[in-house]
């Protein structure tokens, strides 16, 4: 069963952690370059690949008692919170230019990317995490592939008009502070539990 709550929040958390983020700018860089479908069809499937990556090993830490998972967790998230607050703008990435606009090339070139730029992100332990905390795999799956290829949508086809009109500094602090208000949230539970 879909937990739609759950769902949301993994949404809502994992998105705007990945707006900030260099994914953004790398699929901004491949969508004025390239068939926006053909990039999106890359990243969707690496980012499919890093959801289910990240979901198997939260779904491992369900394994452990629930003070600990809540406390690891808690921990995480404000450790997530404060890179999020450290961060500085980043640059585009330079992005290799496959030599013909095929399919397979373009849409590598996106797969390619993505998977190398985003093993280990932040979003992917978050996703892991969030695995941990709520214990509904396909829940915290859905809401976090939902995110990044909504984020990946963006940043091909709009994200720079977005870029212009909403500070990518304020998307940023947003998603510290929650990701922050989930870290003293599952700290408690672990005192409180």
């Amino acid at each position: 069963m879909i937990s739609i709550s759950v769902m949301a929040l993994v949404f809502g958390v994992v998105f705007l952690a990945e707006l900030p983020d260099k994914t953004a700018l790398a699929g901004l860089v491949l969508g004025t370059r390239y068939r926006a479908s053909y990039v999106f069809a890359g990243v969707a499937a690496a980012f499919a690949l890093h959801v289910v990556l990240a979901v198997a090993a939260g779904s491992v830490l369900t394994l452990l008692p629930q003070q600990i998972v809540h406390a690891l967790t808690g921990v995480l998230f404000l450790g997530g919170a404060a890179v999020l607050l450290m961060k500085k703008g980043e640059d585009e990435e330079e992005v290799r230019k496959p030599e013909n606009q095929s399919f397979w090339k373009v849409s590598g070139a996106g797969f390619m990317l993505i998977l190398i730029a985003e093993f280990g992100d932040l979003t992917q332990i978050m996703t892991a995490n969030l695995a941990a905390r709520y214990d509904d795999p396909l829940s915290v799956g859905l809401g976090a592939v939902l995110a990044l290829w909504s984020v990946a949508a963006l940043g091909i086809i709009g994200g720079k008009a977005l870029m212009k009109r909403v500070p990518l500094e304020l998307i940023t602090k947003i998603a510290a502070l929650l990701m922050l208000g989930l870290g003293i949230w599952s700290l408690y539970e672990a005192v409180a539990g």
